[in-house]
């Protein structure tokens, strides 16, 4: 690889997408569906992890991801039941832990130790032994909310993670052409949308303190990103639910000033909707 590339390991707190590594953990070839955003999302997390990674996959769709005997990552992949990937996790953590104290495993020679898991076995099944619906309670090492749509801002989240010890928690913005029924070419416009309308919002928390990584100075109307996924038809078909639309919106303009007004950021109107799509 020619040196001015930066690598996984070579890669520090990063300004524009030219500093992400070109190295790749994850290869082409996966029986996912096309247009997922939680590959994309896991394929950018994989390039600052690096290849000593175990990845332990909670039962779902990612399980498609390596279908024995084939797999497109580098590293380690292990399935486990959806309600039990924490505890597996923590069981490969606690076997190499074990190594590295007898002297069986050299401590350059030890790995990452990441849980894989979706709406399924963690919203739906409150992350198990891992108590998700109180994590930020527990004041976890690190505890982010990420989009594949910006790619920056996720590397640097990982990044930062890396540097400290404990648990952390990484909340993927993941949009899914298959339930969410789009046009999978669409997935980087959802993606994008999610965060300038407001609806889904860029922050960590480092030992409980909160902070807004980015905030959308002029948001797009919540409708844009709404409209045109099946999953929202309903709010458009077969007549405009407007009154739903503008809870939906006044729940954001809510959220977000005094976001702004604690950042010292100024914030402006909404823009007006772009127009209807079609699914």
């Amino acid at each position: 690889m020619p040196a001015e590339l930066p690598t996984s390991t070579e890669l520090q707190a990063i300004k524009n997408l030219k500093q992400i590594a070109r190295e790749e953990f994850i290869l082409p070839g996966t029986a996912v569906c096309g247009g997922c955003g939680g590959l994309e999302a896991l394929r950018l997390a994989a390039k600052v992890l690096g290849p000593k990674t175990i990845f332990v996959n909670a039962a779902g769709c990612f399980t498609l991801l390596a279908v024995f005997p084939y797999t497109p990552f580098t590293g380690s992949w292990l399935y486990t039941t959806m309600g039990s990937a924490a505890a597996g996790a923590q069981g490969v953590r606690d076997a190499l832990d074990v190594l590295m104290a007898r002297g069986k495993m050299s401590a350059e020679d030890d790995v990452e130790v990441v849980v894989v898991a979706g709406d399924g076995s963690t919203y739906d099944m409150a992350l198990s032994a891992t108590s998700g619906a109180i994590w930020l309670a527990h004041r976890p090492a690190y505890l982010a909310t990420v989009s594949p749509r910006y790619p920056v801002d996720l590397t640097n989240m990982f990044l930062k993670a890396k540097t400290r010890r404990g648990p952390k928690l990484f909340i993927a913005q993941a949009p899914c052409s298959t339930g969410w029924l789009y046009d999978s070419e669409q997935t980087a416009e959802y993606a994008h949308l999610a965060v300038e309308t407001g609806i889904f919002a860029l922050k960590e928390a480092v030992e409980g303190v909160v902070t807004h990584t980015y905030i959308p100075h002029r948001r797009r109307p919540v409708e844009d990103y709404l409209q045109g996924q099946g999953r929202y038809r309903h709010l458009f078909e077969p007549t405009r639910n407007t009154e739903a639309i503008s809870r939906i919106q006044e729940q954001v303009e809510t959220y977000w000033p005094e976001v702004a007004e604690t950042a010292g950021v100024e914030q402006r109107e909404s823009r007006p909707p772009r127009g209807d799509r079609k699914v």
